[in-house]
């Protein structure tokens, strides 16, 4: 966030900044009773400012440019311009987007806010550095303070989830979480072995393994032969018998766990249970919940894994990269450090992303603060409070519930999907996603929606508020079935078409409720911008 000059804040959003110097917001009390954020009345609002002092220069920064001496002797110079000197264009891009974010009600699940501090880091001079190889075996020079900052993050990686670190190792290298996965099958897995992972419509994910009966969706089930399990679909839960059956007919050498929409916990001794059984190393993919699990509020993978994988970015808040956790003794005979740093680099990747790296370090520090654990059980709490009032509402919950941050709604008993309802939603400011629930035949026009509590929990928000925001979604549904019944056209299209249309007869009650949700979200400070 550095590079902005004083220019580039116009029009910023106006909202409180946390402390500087803190790595986590202070405490300080609210109405809602929530200690981890500040409101809007807690602390006097300024408009985002520039880093005191630039990250890259050292200098302090200013809204003018600034010229660095010349280059090569003969008065050519570079001059260093702020964003908004630059590149107005994008400049005005970030500046929408900031007050998109500012004004909407950020359910997608997979999304979080990250803090100052990571934003920050993620934007310093660290971006500069080349570092292939891991620290200490480094293919470049003057990587002292990279190999200092890298081990710094691993360590605080193993502390956060609370691993010994001379029975657990860690990678912080991968660039995202299906990158790390990738890079997990090509360290333990040969060309076409097979994988077993839970089915994308009954919510596991891409990278594990998903294929129709027409295409290798997924570049896992290009380069393995994939098996899925599934839910038991009159209960919701991962049907744990039939995995077992399956398994020991089709005998995977790798068997998955982890999702992208489920709303359970995962039965841990049971999956171990039947990796055991079969030879096969068992991993897990724990993006949606790293966040909850270094706090403790959910089922602990690490207790029964192999492997474990995550993205950074979603409930443990940090900035867009992933991880791989590995046992340090061997497993089924293979040294398991060893080969996924190897599949890491030089296998599947290049030179790390520093900088990332180091708003990883950051993060994690935060991950072990109690004010860190507070939040991830209002998270839970407030995942809770959402599903109770959906299901007062009359809706149908895949499982019935929750235990961890997100609910899954079935719209098929409504005869409406996914894909309209988010149209609608998303017009009234109202951000989530289209989902697929079991039994669903199609991923464009799903049968569920998949609503997640992190973003806005970070925000500030309590059950008070996810109680009216199940009751905004519950009216922005209404309004999607009306719409529906509006017109004589049956495909997706001809729905899109109607709604964006300046005749749509509907558009007053969505843009009402447009205006109900800012009114309640823009009390809510962002952190870091």
């Amino acid at each position: 966030m550095h590079a902005y000059s004083t220019a580039t804040v116009t029009g910023a959003v106006h909202q409180p900044a946390w402390s500087r110097g803190s790595l986590c917001p202070p405490k300080v009390s609210t109405s809602g009773g929530f200690p981890y954020l500040v409101r809007f009345k807690s602390a006097k609002p300024r408009k985002a400012s520039c880093i005191k002092g630039s990250l890259v220069t050292g200098r302090p920064s200013s809204s003018a440019s600034t010229p660095v001496h010349d280059i090569d002797g003969n008065g050519s110079s570079f001059v260093d311009h702020g964003l908004s000197e630059a590149d107005p264009e994008v400049c005005t891009i970030i500046n929408k987007e900031k007050q998109r974010q500012y004004k909407s009600l950020e359910l997608i699940a997979s999304e979080n806010f990250t803090s100052r501090a990571v934003m920050e880091a993620v934007g310093s001079c660290l971006t500069n550095k080349y570092s292939e190889g891991l620290p200490g075996k480094r293919y470049y020079g003057g990587n002292e303070y990279i190999d200092e900052l890298e081990r710094l993050c691993q360590e605080r990686a193993l502390a956060a989830f609370k691993l010994d670190p001379k029975t657990w190792g860690v990678n912080v290298q991968p660039l995202s979480g299906s990158p790390a996965n990738f890079e997990v099958y090509t360290a333990l897995l040969s060309p076409h072995d097979r994988i077993m992972g839970l089915d994308l419509p009954h919510g596991g994910h891409l990278s594990h393994g998903f294929m129709t009966p027409k295409r290798r969706v997924s570049g896992t089930s290009i380069y393995f032969e994939s098996m899925p399990y599934r839910l038991d679909e009159s209960s919701g839960i991962v049907d744990y018998e039939m995995l077992e059956k399956t398994a020991t007919l089709f005998r995977p050498k790798l068997i998955i766990a982890g999702a992208s929409a489920y709303p359970r916990d995962f039965d841990y001794p049971r999956m171990r249970k039947i990796a055991d059984a079969v030879g096969a190393f068992l991993m897990m993919d724990m993006a949606h919940i790293s966040g909850l699990v270094a706090a403790s509020v959910v089922a602990d993978p690490f207790e029964y894994c192999d492997v474990v994988t995550t993205t950074t970015h979603k409930s443990l808040r940090g900035p867009r990269g992933g991880m791989i956790f590995f046992k340090k003794d061997p497993v089924l005979g293979v040294d398991l450090e060893s080969a996924i740093n190897n599949a890491v680099f030089p296998g599947l990747q290049g030179g790390p992303h520093n900088h990332t790296i180091g708003g990883l370090a950051v993060c994690l520090k935060c991950a072990q603060s109690s004010e860190f654990k507070a939040y991830q059980t209002q998270v839970i709490s407030n995942c809770k409070a959402l599903a109770s009032r959906l299901i007062e509402h009359g809706y149908k919950l895949v499982s019935g519930g929750s235990d961890n941050h997100l609910v899954l709604i079935d719209l098929r008993p409504l005869e409406i999907d996914g894909a309209r309802v988010e149209k609608i939603l998303d017009m009234a400011s109202i951000t989530l996603n289209k989902n697929s629930v079991p039994g669903d035949k199609s991923a464009q026009v799903p049968g569920g929606i998949r609503i997640g509590t992190p973003a806005m929990t970070t925000r500030g928000f309590t059950e008070k508020e996810f109680r009216a925001t199940a009751d905004f979604i519950h009216e922005g549904i209404k309004v999607t079935l009306e719409a529906k019944q509006s017109i004589s056209g049956k495909k997706l299209q001809d729905f899109m078409k109607f709604i964006e249309s300046p005749e749509f007869p509907l558009k007053n009650r969505v843009v009402d409720l447009q205006s109900r949700v800012e009114a309640l979200t823009t009390q809510f400070p962002i952190p870091g911008l």
